[in-house]
């Protein structure tokens, strides 16, 4: 394909024309790679400039769900031999936020698994954020399942300023993934946390069996919801899963996915997550053609970077998550 047609889409991005559901996007599986990922490098640079944002998590709650995500170590119906426990002492998660905080990090999550947060537990996750909100600088951000919007108002009050909560795959393939709750359920939830004033973190994970067109359809839907904050994750199949058969996507499946879901949200941070070990460089490559952000430390069942290691790496490329470099 001439570089012709992605030097022309991405000047009309960057003049404010937006991909819409409907328009032709078989350009973005065509492409050769290299080409795609100019353009890309092009958009995350108008858009971006030389900011990653990097966010940490603790896995707040560990196991015991009783949802059904085929792709999921934590789904009770599944035997991964994970460690399973209640929702961690409140001293254990300031130790790990400020720990972050000190190491760099723009964002700190507690995740937790399960439906819901709830009852007890929800009231202790509140006591760590207000607690988080007094004593540290770092923003917070909470992961805690399809919760109702009182719940949300009272995020708000204790200082949670960013949601996460993937739609996962497109509205077609979502019914192949997952049985216990639905894509609506899904959307319902980001609507009301965005009418609360919340920034939606939302993405989803590639390498489940799902085509391109599927790939393409979530950016598309991710657009839609005005979603500002992209997380892509590659499957890493699990022994005890019910996709532990599947092979790992190859590197540059995941860089051209990270490059189209620039040019669809060209606005948003796309974020590296899951799977970054996959890639080129740990994920250099991805951070000059699309990618802008990127979860770092710990992850939650899969092995990630450190961010020592990420702020060593963002300094060789000449770009920083701090804002004011």
């Amino acid at each position: 394909m001439n570089t012709t047609i992605i030097d022309k889409l991405t000047d009309e991005i960057i003049a404010g024309k937006r991909i819409r559901r409907g328009d032709d996007l078989s350009l973005f599986i065509q492409a050769p790679l290299p080409v795609l990922q100019m353009g890309a490098r092009r958009l995350q640079d108008y858009f971006c400039g030389r900011h990653i944002d990097l966010c940490t998590i603790v896995n707040g709650r560990s196991g015991r769900c009783g949802e059904d995500c085929k792709y999921c170590a934590q789904a009770a119906k599944h035997k991964t031999g994970i460690d399973e426990y209640g929702f961690m002492p409140r001293e254990e998660i300031l130790k790990h936020a400020k720990a972050n905080q000190d190491a760099g990090a723009n964002r700190f999550s507690i995740v937790t698994s399960g439906r819901a947060l709830s009852g007890k537990e929800f009231n202790e996750a509140l006591a760590a954020y207000d607690e988080m909100r007094r004593t540290l600088t770092i923003d917070l951000c909470a992961s805690h399942g399809i919760l109702t919007r009182e719940q949300f108002k009272q995020l708000r009050a204790v200082g949670v300023t960013s949601y996460h909560h993937n739609i996962e795959t497109s509205r077609r393939f979502f019914p192949q993934i997952c049985t216990t709750h639905t894509y609506d359920d899904r959307i319902r939830t980001i609507k009301i946390a965005q009418e609360e004033g919340f920034c939606v973190c939302s993405g989803g994970i590639i390498g489940m069996g799902e085509t391109w067109e599927d790939r393409l359809d979530m950016a598309i839907s991710l657009a839609e919801l005005n979603i500002q904050s992209i997380p892509i994750n590659a499957l890493m199949p699990i022994k005890g899963t019910a996709l532990q058969h599947l092979k790992q996507l190859d590197g540059d499946d995941i860089l051209r996915t990270i490059a189209f879901f620039r040019f669809i949200n060209p606005t948003a941070n796309i974020r590296l997550a899951a799977g970054r070990k996959l890639l080129p460089q740990n994920g250099a490559t991805a951070f000059r053609a699309g990618a802008s952000a990127s979860i770092t430390g710990n992850m939650l069942t899969t092995s990630g970077t450190t961010i020592k290691e990420d702020m060593e790496l963002l300094a060789q490329l000449n770009l920083s998550n701090k804002d004011n470099d």
